[in-house]
Formats: structure tokens, C-alpha cells, sequence
């Protein structure tokens, strides 16, 4: 009975791309962008993969998650990075398909280390000279026949996901059909298990100032979402509003011991869907002499 009243009204929130009292310091980002606010974009999220796959060459088996979150910070910092929009949050083995979380708290870099063998996540959300990106990049560090067969799912749903969004023109049902394609599979959607069960959200231009964090995540995470009305920013199973803008896509499977998943940067213009970069290099796999392959794109 809750869920017959919540739906419809989760429905006509995600129409809401921004609050009339605040649309001049938070202005609707359900629009074309222009080449240099795009080249923004993609600086940043260059930036993050470079972190992640310079980051994922060096972890070891024994490393704890906080280790590797701490890595990838100050790799970033070292960079430029003043400010995110969340910081590093790194997921070993059986946490990467979010077994024990319970609490948001769960969410966050832990102490467990790292075992050979294992399929892991890095993911992180740098501010970028006020650019916002989000990516998700999934590695394993020896021998793992899932990581191949879950990476080539993956490569052919990000084949998939532009020509989705162009034919079903609605967040809702561009996530359901992702759902159906996982289920499908063989995979469970762990993205649905995200706060919200968001498949993905909108990135913005931010402030760069002022690091302040609560739980990982940057003050300006928490001000971009709500001050543009929030539902609308998410692409989730109720979302029906405009699918125009910058999106960070994150779609997330899990078998029976591991999560694997990408998130990247995908533009939406004029109805036309495309990645910000066609061959972002966003998993690795690693042998025990620390050579890295060949990136799935």
C-alpha cells in the first residue's frame, strides 16, 4: 500500500530538475552543454580512470581497503584535486557485491585485506577546476575465470546502454531494461542495492572550495542533488524526467561471490545518447608479476 502512494509521487518528483527559489545558484542541468563545459567533464573523469588504473598496478594482495582508498586521495591531491564529490571507496571480494552492508557507513573502506584471486572495485568522484566526474573501475589481481565472463557482459551492455537510453527516452524503463539484461544473465542487480537503487545520476558543475565531507561524500554532492529537487538528478526505477545533460552510469553486477562494475561519464543531447570518451579503459586484470592486460572497451 506505501509503495502505490510513494511510486507516483517518486514519478512526478524526477520531473523536478530544479527548485524555482534556487534555480539561479542551482540552474536546471537538463540541457546541452557546450564544448568547453564537456571537455571540463572529460578532463575529470581522465583524471579519476588514470588514478584508478595507476592505483589498481600497484595493490597487492594484503592491502586493506582503507590502504587503497588512502592511495588513490593522495594520488589525486598530488594531481591538483582539492574537492570531491565523494572520495575513493574501494570494495574487496565479497564486499564488491556489498554482502554485510546493512548501514550507509558500510559502504566505506574497511579494514579487510585483500586475498589473490579476488575481484575488487575502485570508485571515486574528484572535482576537476569545478568538473564533476564519477567512475567505477573493477580489477582482480591473479587467476579469475568470473572477472572474464563478467567483463565481457559488461563491455557489451556499455555497447547497449546509448542505444537504450535513444529508444526508451525514459530513465525508468532504460533501468528496468538493464535490470532484465542482468537478471538474464545470470547476475544479480546490485546497483538496486545503492541508496535510492539509483542506476546512475546527473553530475554538475560545483564550487571548488571548501572540503568539507560527511560519510565520503562532499558538501557538494549533498547541494547539487537537493537543491535541484533531488529525484530528478537520479536514474532510478522511478525516474521519468528529462533524460537531457551529463550523466554518470554505473551499472553493477554481482555473481556468487563478487561484484564487478563500470561508471562513466554518458551525454545525452537532442535525444542522442554517446560516452563522454568511446574507449575508456575501465577494468584490468593483473598476473601475479604485476602486469597489466588490455583494457574491454
Amino acid at each position: 500500500m506505501l509503495n502505490e502512494f510513494i511510486s507516483p509521487v517518486r514519478k512526478a518528483l524526477s520531473r523536478v530538475d530544479t527548485l524555482p527559489l534556487l534555480a539561479k545558484v542551482s540552474p536546471s542541468a537538463s540541457k546541452c552543454h557546450s564544448q568547453e563545459e564537456l571537455a571540463g567533464y572529460e578532463t575529470s573523469q581522465k583524471l579519476s580512470f588514470n588514478c584508478a588504473i595507476e592505483i589498481g598496478k600497484i595493490i597487492q594482495p594484503g592491502w586493506t581497503e582503507k590502504e587503497a582508498a588512502f592511495a588513490m586521495e593522495t594520488w589525486l591531491r598530488d594531481h591538483g584535486v582539492k574537492n570531491f564529490f565523494h572520495k575513493p571507496f574501494v570494495w574487496w571480494g565479497s564486499r564488491s557485491r556489498f554482502d554485510g552492508v546493512r548501514t550507509y557507513r558500510d559502504f566505506l573502506p574497511t579494514s579487510r585485506r585483500l586475498v589473490e584471486g579476488e575481484i575488487f572495485i575502485l570508485d571515486v568522484a574528484p572535482i576537476v577546476n569545478g568538473y564533476i566526474s564519477d567512475i567505477g573501475f573493477s580489477a582482480v589481481f591473479g587467476e579469475n575465470l568470473a572477472f572474464k565472463d563478467a567483463q565481457k557482459f559488461l563491455a557489451n551492455l556499455r555497447e547497449e546502454i546509448p542505444n537504450l537510453v535513444q529508444e526508451l527516452r525514459n530513465g525508468a524503463a532504460v533501468w528496468c531494461a538493464i535490470d532484465m539484461k542482468i537478471k538474464a544473465a545470470g547476475y544479480e542487480n546490485i546497483h538496486s542495492k545503492y541508496p535510492f537503487g539509483v542506476l546512475g545520476h546527473r553530475v554538475h558543475k560545483a564550487k571548488n572550495r571548501l572540503d568539507l565531507s560527511l560519510l565520503n561524500f562532499g558538501w557538494q554532492s549533498y547541494w547539487g542533488f537537493t537543491s535541484r529537487g533531488l529525484f530528478g538528478q537520479l536514474l532510478d526505477a522511478e525516474h521519468t524526467g528529462n533524460m537531457e545533460g551529463v550523466w554518470a552510469i554505473e551499472p553493477h553486477i554481482g555473481g556468487s561471490d563478487f561484484g564487478m562494475k563500470f561508471e562513466e561519464i554518458l551525454v545525452v543531447e537532442g535525444g542522442k545518447a554517446r560516452w563522454m570518451e568511446p574507449a575508456t579503459t575501465w577494468s584490468m586484470a593483473r598476473d601475479r608479476k604485476v602486469q597489466p592486460t588490455g583494457a574491454v572497451s
